[in-house]
């Protein structure tokens, strides 16, 4: 009996020592949920031109909207102590530049609220470090245009806020897995630019919120077409690449020069029998118009000097045994000349032609092939 009664006590004891464990833990679950949300802080409407250095290191969730805030360098060194932040909110304030490492330390920051500012520049690493950011919200800025590499650091963003914008097109990011997009009151041009944007709203997961009112401002003859259903011509399919063409892009552009250099041979021996491409054809276009048109100015600069030289090669200076032959054949006497018996016409013209080539005083026979200015130098 007495053995039943101890395996009894320890039972109990062993049983309340369950419940006050249990008690216990609830308790401290309870502390902490406590001490969450007592580091919330709401400073809105405080007229702040800067963010308070006296916040709470500690605060989650901070709310500095409708202040005079411009996040410049002092703001975002001040964000940037507060490492435990998840939920951060600057609507109606003064930003207009999102610069570089704005928000780089709030690595647990899962909200980003900043709509209803004037935002017109957002710098390629303005997210750096926002690696759980699951909400951004850029709406009612004065953005034209983003960067598709401005949103790589957002692994896990799930809802992109971008309505009431200046945006006209908007390129999707490769690996941009979103499940809420909200991109209404834009002007967004509906022409071929277009294209991949609604082929991958068709074509993912994503929702598009307020699809009835996202619609085309431009061209006239699609204004008021919604921007996911909008036709498209032929011409706009075949321009631009399929998804599988871009990743093989991105993929080569990415890895090393001698990886490149492998894998592009790896492709080249799978495809022996295929023709080679236009930028081919054009280098040999290139090549062959270059070397045309170098020997037409070879041949060019080269033809008069030959010309010249074929017409005058057997242009000589007599020697002296020449010129004595010639004077003892051809006496100066005009007399002897005379007395010479009559001829044809035939041996006229040939004694007329000897004749003309007199023997000049100098002993050498004109040729007009023989500069004169060069003769008097001599």
């Amino acid at each position: 009996m007495k053995e039943k009664s101890k395996k009894a006590c320890n039972m109990k004891i062993a049983f309340i020592k369950i419940l006050f464990w249990t008690f216990s833990m609830l308790l401290l679950s309870d502390k902490s949920q406590t001490s969450k949300t007592e580091v919330q802080c709401n400073f809105t409407e405080k007229n702040y031109s800067l963010i308070p250095a006296d916040v709470n290191k500690n605060v989650t969730i901070l709310d500095l909207s409708y202040n005079q805030i411009t996040l410049n360098a002092t703001d975002t060194r001040v964000l940037q102590t507060f490492f435990l932040l998840t939920e951060l909110y600057l609507i109606e304030n003064n930003v207009t530049v999102l610069h570089n490492n704005s928000f780089g330390n709030l690595s647990n920051l899962g909200i980003l609220n900043i709509c209803r500012n004037s935002i017109y520049i957002i710098e390629l690493g303005a997210f750096v470090g926002l690696s759980k950011l699951k909400q951004l919200h850029l709406c009612q800025n004065q953005i034209l245009q983003l960067n598709t590499d401005t949103f790589m650091p957002l692994r896990n963003l799930k809802l992109l806020n971008l309505q009431g914008n200046l945006i006209s097109y908007f390129e999707v990011p490769q690996l941009f897995h979103l499940e809420l997009i909200i991109l209404y009151a834009n002007p967004w041009n509906c022409s071929c630019s277009l294209f991949n944007l609604q082929n991958w709203l068709n074509t993912s997961n994503v929702t598009l919120e307020n699809e009835n009112i996202t619609t085309c401002r431009y061209p006239d003859i699609l204004k008021s077409y919604n921007i996911k259903t909008v036709p498209h011509k032929a011409e706009c399919i075949s321009k631009f690449p399929s998804p599988t063409t871009e990743d093989l892009y991105i993929h080569f552009q990415s890895i090393s020069n001698s990886t490149f250099n492998s894998s592009l041979n790896n492709l080249t021996k799978n495809s022996e029998h295929e023709p080679l491409g236009k930028s081919w054809a054009f280098l040999v276009g290139v090549v062959v118009t270059v070397l045309m048109t170098s020997l037409l100015i070879f041949i060019a600069i080269k033809c008069p000097i030959w010309y010249n030289f074929l017409l005058s090669y057997n242009h000589h200076r007599l020697e002296e045994h020449e010129v004595e032959t010639y004077e003892d054949s051809f006496p100066g006497n005009p007399s002897s000349l005379s007395q010479m018996p009559a001829t044809n016409s035939e041996d006229t013209v040939i004694f007329e032609q000897l004749h003309s080539f007199v023997v000049d005083d100098d002993g050498f026979i004109e040729d007009k092939y023989i500069d004169t200015h060069e003769l008097c130098e001599n």
